[in-house]
Order: C-alpha cells, then sequence, then structure tokens
C-alpha cells in the first residue's frame, strides 16, 4: 500500500508519491496537481477544492479558506485575532480555546475544515493509484509549533490518514531536489508560501540531510502580499468612484481576487491592468465600472517592508547556523511567492548564489514529503535525516520569567534534564508550565501545557530538587517528566495529549465525515 507525501497548503495543496523510485505527483482535479485548500457549505452540500473556490464569490460567508493559519492557534490570541479580522466567514472560541468556524448554519473545529481537504486529497490518490491510502506524511512549516503540528495529525486522523511521519517544508524541498546525494553542500531553503515563511539552513550531501537553523513566521505569506495591494485597489475605487467597496461583501471579494491576480501577473509583466465591471453600486443606484493599471516598482513599494522582513530572518538565519552568507553553496525557493523578481534578486544579492529552479516550487514541497515516506518505508531510499528544533523549550520559573531547558536549532530528537529546588518553605506541591517560544517572558511565549508535582516533603526553601526532562520526538512532539529526585515520585505529561481536540472528538469527528465521504463518492 502507497505512503503519499501531502503538501497540506494554506492556499493550495498537492500530494505526491514514489513508483518505482522516482517521484509522481497526482493530479487531484481535472488533471491539476494542486487543489485550492478550501471548504464551502450550502444548500447543495459541502464543496471541496475547485468547486469550493467556483463558487466562493456568492457565498463568502460559508466558504472556508487559509484554515492553515488557525490550526493549533489560541482563539485569543492576538496573531490569531488579527488573521481572523480579515477573513470572510465567522470563526469563535473552541472548549479548549483553540478555533471553530462557524459555517453552513453549525459550528466546526478548524481541524474538521482540514481534514476535509486531506479527505479530497486522499480520495484523489485512491482513485489515481486504484488502491486504498491509508498512510501519509505530511509538510508543515518549520517553524510551526507542537501545537500546530499535534492539529495538524488530528485532522489527517479525522480524514482517515495515519500520518507516519511530520516533516518540515524546507527539510521536505531539499529531498525533493535530492540534495542527500553527491558532495557535502550548505543550503539555504527560502519557503514563502500563502500562508507562511520559513527559512532553514542545512548541511547535505553523503546520503545525510542535516537541519543546522530555522526560523520563520506562521504569520506571513502570499496572504498578506494580496493584502497591501487589496488596500491600494481599495483606496482607488473609494478616490476614483466615491464607493467604499468593504459595504458590499460581494464587490470586496472581487477586488481582494484582482488584486491576488494582479499579483501573479506582476510576476511575470512589469505591468497589469484591474477591469472589474459592475463592482458596486452608488447610494444613488449607478453601477460602478472600476478600471486601473498598476506597475511592478507600485506593487513593490507596497509590498517592500513584507520582503525586507523575509530577508532579515533569511540572513539572520545563516548566522544563527555558523556561518556567513558567502559559505551558502547553494538556495532552494520554494512557495509560488518566490516567483517574484524583486524576491529572487534580493536573495541573489545576500548569497551571490543563483538560487536553484530544478523542481516546481508549487510542488517540491509534496514531492520531498512523498521521498521521505519512501525513505521510512522498508527497502526504500537509504538516508539520514537530521532536523532541529525551531523554538525554546523550557518551564516557567519565578515572576513570571521562562527558563529555557532545550534551545531553539536543537538537534531532534532530542532530550534534556534540568534541575530546579522549591522557592518557598515547607513547599508540598510544583506546578509546572511548559512554553514554547523565544521570549524571555513566559506570557509572551507558547503555553503548551501545565500540570503539578505534589506530596513533596514539608523543608526550607531550596532543599527539594525536582528534575523536568524534556524529549522531542523526531517530528517535533513534547515529552515532559517532573520527578521529586529526594523519592522518585514522578508526573509525566504528553504535550500532543493536553492540546487540541479530545481525543474522543477526533474519533467522533472520523466517523462522522467517513459517512459523508462515502455519500458523496
Amino acid at each position: 500500500m502507497p505512503v503519499i507525501g501531502i503538501d497540506l497548503g494554506t492556499t493550495n495543496s498537492c500530494a505526491a508519491v514514489i513508483e518505482g523510485g522516482r517521484p509522481l505527483v497526482i493530479p487531484l482535479h481535472d488533471g491539476k496537481v494542486t487543489m485550492p485548500s478550501m471548504v464551502a457549505f450550502g444548500p447543495g452540500g459541502t464543496l471541496v477544492g475547485e468547486a469550493a473556490k467556483r463558487q466562493f464569490v456568492n457565498n463568502v460567508e460559508n466558504t472556508v479558506y487559509a484554515a492553515k493559519r488557525l490550526l493549533g492557534r489560541h482563539f485569543e490570541d492576538l496573531h490569531t485575532q488579527k488573521a481572523i479580522a480579515s477573513l470572510t466567514y465567522k470563526c469563535v472560541g473552541g472548549p479548549n480555546g483553540d478555533v471553530w468556524v462557524v459555517a453552513g448554519e453549525r459550528k466546526r473545529a478548524i481541524q474538521e475544515i482540514s481534514a476535509m481537504v486531506l479527505a479530497e486529497i486522499k480520495e484523489a490518490c485512491r482513485r489515481h493509484l486504484a488502491q486504498d491510502v491509508t498512510q501519509a506524511v505530511i509538510a508543515v512549516p518549520a517553524y510551526f509549533n507542537d501545537r500546530q503540528r499535534h492539529a495538524t495529525k488530528q485532522a489527517a486522523k479525522i480524514a482517515g490518514l495515519e500520518v507516519i511521519r511530520v516533516i518540515n517544508e524546507p527539510t521536505a524541498a531539499a529531498l525533493a531536489f535530492g540534495l542527500d546525494k553527491g558532495g557535502e553542500r550548505r543550503v539555504a531553503v527560502y519557503d514563502l508560501g500563502g500562508g507562511t515563511f520559513d527559512v532553514s539552513v542545512l548541511k547535505v550531501g553523503g546520503g545525510a540531510i542535516e537541519v543546522l537553523a530555522s526560523a520563520g513566521d506562521a504569520f506571513l505569506g502570499g496572504n498578506d502580499f494580496d493584502q497591501r495591494l487589496y488596500e491600494w485597489l481599495k483606496w482607488r475605487v473609494q478616490e476614483q468612484c466615491g464607493v467604499d467597496v468593504t459595504i458590499e461583501t460581494k464587490s470586496a471579494h472581487r477586488l481582494f481576487e484582482a488584486a491576488e491576480a494582479a499579483k501573479i501577473r506582476l510576476s511575470g509583466e512589469t505591468k497589469a491592468k484591474i477591469a472589474l465591471p459592475f463592482l458596486a453600486t452608488t447610494a444613488q443606484g449607478q453601477s460602478i465600472h472600476f478600471e486601473c493599471d498598476i506597475d511592478r516598482a507600485t506593487f513593490e513599494t507596497l509590498v517592500g517592508d513584507l520582503v525586507d522582513e523575509t530577508l532579515r530572518t533569511f540572513t539572520d538565519t545563516i548566522t544563527a547556523a555558523g556561518l556567513k552568507p558567502t559559505d551558502i553553496d547553494e538556495v532552494l525557493l520554494v512557495g509560488g511567492m518566490t516567483r517574484m523578481p524583486v524576491i529572487r534578486e534580493r536573495v541573489r544579492a545576500v548569497t551571490a548564489v543563483e538560487p536553484a529552479t530544478g523542481v516546481h516550487p508549487d510542488l517540491v514541497v509534496a514531492v520531498g514529503a512523498a521521498v521521505q515516506a519512501a525513505m521510512l518505508t522498508e527497502g526504500a531510499i537509504p538516508a539520514v535525516l537530521l532536523d532541529v528544533t525551531p523554538h525554546n523549550l523550557g518551564v516557567l520559573t519565578v515572576a513570571g520569567l521562562s527558563e529555557t531547558v532545550i534551545p531553539k536549532n536543537s538537534r531532534v530528537p532530542a532530550d534534556m534534564v534540568r534541575r530546579f529546588t522549591t522557592v518557598s518553605d515547607n513547599q508540598q506541591l510544583v506546578r509546572i508550565v511548559v512554553f514554547q517560544g523565544d521570549n524571555r517572558h513566559i506570557d509572551k511565549n507558547e503555553i503548551l501545557a501545565e500540570f503539578r508535582l505534589e506530596d513533596l516533603r514539608p523543608a526550607p526553601r531550596g532543599q527539594i530538587e525536582i528534575d523536568v526532562a524534556f524529549s522531542i520526538s523526531p517530528e517535533g512532539i513534547v515529552h515532559v517528566t517532573a520527578t521529586d529526585v529526594e523519592t522518585g515520585n514522578l508526573q509525566t505529561i504528553n504535550i500532543s495529549g493536553a492540546v487540541g481536540l479530545p481525543e474522543q472528538e477526533v474519533v467522533r469527528m472520523a466517523a462522522e465525515q467517513a459517512r459523508e465521504l462515502s455519500t458523496s463518492h
């Protein structure tokens, strides 16, 4: 039975498999190898992918897109709220403080939405390969934290897929380029997709890929570039026609789609024309026909700070790997946004290396995930893959400060123990708050879990010692143990079991989706 590689993207998704030692990108719909990561709910039932995108303009409130940006996120988080503010569908807080979507007259966990996309991919693979598909390697942004990785695995389980490995997207790109073969090289991967940005610096060759450093931003991607151009066009409509297009949802969406299309055209042309007949209606009932031109230089000015931000992260990650830009032998550009000429020029200027173009930027991650699937399958491609954790991991100490136990860019799998002592006389309980993030203040980081070590012997402060042990799996899943050194009493928590949907909910949703799938196909 084949194990497929999946790139579950913010904007588009795709899948690949290794057949006869060669990668095959699987057609998902009408011969197309990528599928919009969209799900729509309406009177006619649930639509996924291309069908959902086609009806979007007439059903914007019930069409869910960019779910990847919300996977594993706290609803109250400021970044989450900022992302939600730009969406056309309604989001609410779920039972565990995560994000749920209100669409099709009911609430759904964000994992259910991603599961519907994954189920569509699974079914397309089954049809194309003429056999059942039940296992997959799924690629995620290197900067995804533990909650986001776990939410991705829950989405796959709901879709009826067993995830045998979660792989970082830049690492998958290196596998797709076959960079584990040949002499040793230092490779920088710049991955700018629809919703996320990642950088990884790797040492490759001799059948091994070793990640030296990773960084990124889970809330920076092509959608943000689209938003900048949309805001500029919105202002032009207001100035030219005296109409605020945001009042009418359908008009606003048409303008946003035009912004995205113009952005894509400007990667190959120096100027793009935008023409939107009957875009809106004035207060007097007059139809507005909007037209304007935008040149590449204007667009590059609009998004200049976003490009600058990615380049800062790019150079900082090279430094974090202990290298200089001139030490980089090869640069891989991944994600649709890397087609922008200014991005290619700026990356080339940093490293003085011409970026590699051997694999399609939209397909490279899925191909790499399929290569990893083959590596994990008995008798398949032999290679060694050494990855790192992209965030500091640690615990809360005094005064709301964080104490790092495993530093970011540590090799995974990883194990580390840190010894702490009680801070109060006769303290009989220790509260262990586990965080993931890079800020000294605990409230600026992602709180992964909290648990207690109780029944400590009453003693003066500092006398009772507690060992806190962290371990991270190759997939970046975290496991924490706190042990009373004197008695051996311990408490253990598997972080993945402490976040996201309860297991019984995942099982229920999986059964429900399986029923819906059998009805629709």
